[in-house]
């Protein structure tokens, strides 16, 4: 697979990342598209993030990617191809795209993944596919010809994705419907019973980075705008870290149950090569301070941090086309297998 014109694309349902081969660059913005009266598309990526919760009444702000597969096929074939025409240059008569993928997908699902890429000057392009959990492993450094048994987690935008690889192969993967989303709005929904105070989408993604800590107890908090509850007027409050990390901290520990669930599951061999080897995470959501020791202590199990959190599946499409020797990794759209 030697082309002059390579793209690794991570669709996330939060954001988009881009390999650009050429420039040998990564480049990152939110997965959304805003549109005017319903056909007029007024802005793409973190431009249509900062209208986000600003927006009249006839612009709808949209997320075209639903738990990490596609729900909007024309939406989200408008921001891929906005995005990779922001990454500059000349594609080529042929170019080549890897796509990140969920393991289980139907045929009309991975089909999908052709049809929003082989538009405009990418309509000569080759798809390619990689399953996510495979793509982890390569940026975690993980032996797929060797490993007996290993295990990633995924804590992505609005799911985790729990995944076991053994046998050069994925053998287990397993979505938990919780993420960073989650996270948000479960704060926003604890400050408005604790505080009867209703703050944006916006300001509670901030609180979750500053004031969240899963490890120790901090005495801290934060003046924030927002909309008094009961007389709806605008004012200044102040939000503690208590009470952030709390809300937190109780979908963390949903999405841990669901992991030793999942573990009790997996044959004893594998089981314990995790338990020996460790859990490897990633995933946009990881950022929050506290996460290890989290983990550790409710699965009782070493916790081995990515390094690239929400960029490690596109680093990982990276590892695959720089290195030749790894593609066989990646399948056609409407081929089912390891080429």
């Amino acid at each position: 697979m030697s082309f002059n014109h390579v793209y690794g694309v991570d669709m996330g349902t939060g954001t988009v990342k881009i390999y650009d081969r050429n420039k040998d660059s990564i480049t990152k913005e939110v997965n959304m598209i805003a549109v005017r009266n319903g056909d007029s598309v007024m802005a793409v990526g973190n431009d249509a993030y900062a209208i986000y919760e600003k927006t009249p009444e006839n612009i709808d702000i949209i997320s075209p990617m639903s738990n990490g597969r596609i729900n909007d096929v024309l939406m989200m074939e408008a921001v891929l191809h906005t995005l990779l025409g922001r990454t500059g240059g000349y594609a080529g008569y042929r170019p080549i795209l890897f796509f990140s993928v969920p393991v289980d997908m139907t045929e009309i699902e991975r089909r999908a993944y052709s049809t929003i890429a082989q538009k405009g000057r990418f309509r000569h392009s080759q798809v390619y596919l990689v399953e996510k959990p495979i793509a982890d492993a390569l940026a975690l450094g993980i032996p797929l010809h060797h490993t007996r048994g290993s295990m990633i987690i995924n804590i992505g935008a609005q799911s985790t994705e729990v995944s076991f690889l053994a046998d050069e192969r994925v053998i287990i993967s397993r979505m938990i419907s919780i993420g960073g989303q989650t996270f948000t709005s479960a704060i926003v929904e604890g400050i408005r019973r604790k505080n009867s105070f209703i703050i944006s989408q916006h300001t509670a993604q901030r609180l979750k980075l500053t004031l969240t800590n899963l490890e120790k107890d901090l005495n801290e908090g934060c003046k924030v705008n927002g909309i008094d509850l009961d007389s709806g007027l605008p004012r200044n409050g102040v939000v503690t870290s208590y009470n952030v990390t709390a809300s937190v901290t109780a979908q963390m520990q949903k999405i841990a149950d669901e992991i030793r669930r999942i573990m009790e599951r997996i044959p004893p061999q594998i089981r314990a090569s995790v338990l020996k080897e460790g859990i490897y995470v990633t995933g946009g959501s990881t950022h929050i301070a506290g996460i290890v020791p989290f983990l550790e202590e409710a699965l009782d199990c070493p916790v081995i941090l990515s390094k690239y959190y929400d960029l490690s599946t596109v680093c990982g499409l990276k590892e695959l086309i720089t290195h030749p020797e790894l593609q066989h990794w990646a399948y056609l759209p409407g081929k089912k297998s390891y080429s």
